[in-house]
């Protein structure tokens, strides 16, 4: 069994950890805080620190950035890190797995697919589509191996407060009450199961024909908010819930005074037209399938 760094321990990073030590492998979480699933071996470091990372990264097999800094310091917070992990791949010979997004893309038409360029002109996005970049070039270099895998919007065990299907939706619907919408309640959108974004982390570290390139995470057919409370309320034996969507007004002038709420405007086109998550070519090669919705939305209720 092999050696395996993950760093971070948001909504993916505990996912990918107990995947890695149900498969017997030597595990080590990293976080600034030492926090992570206790199976795991647990170390507090700054990850933007070249020397401490390239000593916890010797003997790696993998390491995993599942690192999420807040939307709006991505511009200060991600180069340092980004740099960081690209000197402990070269030093240790680890194959550099990234957890990545779609917001590079920028605004599309139809079903995003791996060989789009990365044509996003917000600045927040621009630095997400260097770190590859950087990454791809390093790879074709031979200096390093890499690979980027890519999901949608989360959903599943282990959310946080920014997942949209998280608690902000789910409590009010199992209490009965009306869930507020950020978004317009009827534009299918592509959402991304966290346990399924686990296991093609993993298996893009441990397959060579991964490497040098973006994937996709295996994800069903998009569904539209009022789709996905009205298949929770069945599973529930519920009836369907009311949405209300907040005014976008309203949202703007919030943004004013919370710096989260305030990003919303760049990413407000992921949510006002269909936004598609194409994912053919991961199933197609590795024959990693999505989990089925209702068996997906099953688990997130429970949990």
């Amino acid at each position: 069994m092999g050696k395996h760094i993950v760093v971070g321990a948001g909504q993916v990073g505990p996912h990918v950890a107990r995947r890695l030590i149900a498969q017997g492998h030597e595990v080590v979480v990293v976080t600034r805080s030492g926090s992570g699933p206790e199976e795991a071996t647990r170390i507090a470091a700054d990850v933007t620190d070249h020397a401490r990372m390239i000593e916890i990264s010797k003997g790696a097999d993998a390491i995993y950035n599942c690192v999420n800094p807040q939307y709006h310091r991505w511009l200060t917070d991600w180069p340092p890190m980004a740099a960081s992990f690209m000197a402990a791949a070269e030093a240790s010979g680890a194959v550099l797995v990234a957890l990545g997004n779609l917001y590079p893309y920028g605004p599309v038409r139809g079903p995003m697919t791996e060989d789009l360029p990365l044509a996003s002109t917000n600045p927040k996005a621009q630095v997400r589509a260097k770190m590859w970049n950087d990454m791809r070039a390093a790879h074709e270099a031979g200096r390093i191996r890499a690979v980027e895998i890519r999901g949608s919007d989360y959903f599943g065990p282990g959310t946080t407060d920014q997942s949209y299907l998280g608690d902000r939706f789910i409590v009010p619907l199992k209490a009965g009450k009306t869930v507020p919408l950020i978004w317009p309640a009827d534009i299918p959108h592509s959402w991304t199961y966290l346990p399924d974004v686990a296991e093609a982390l993993v298996v893009a570290a441990g397959d060579e024909r991964a490497w040098g390139r973006p994937w996709h995470v295996p994800t069903t057919e998009p569904q539209t908010f009022r789709q996905l409370g009205e298949r929770m309320a069945a599973i529930l034996g519920r009836p369907a819930p009311k949405l209300m969507q907040l005014p976008w007004p309203l949202m703007r002038a919030v943004g004013l005074f919370n710096p989260m709420i305030g990003e919303l405007r760049h990413t407000r086109y992921q949510f006002v037209a269909p936004y598609e998550l194409d994912s053919s070519a991961f199933t197609a090669t590795f024959g990693v399938k999505p989990t089925p919705l209702d068996q997906a939305l099953r688990t997130t209720l429970g949990a």
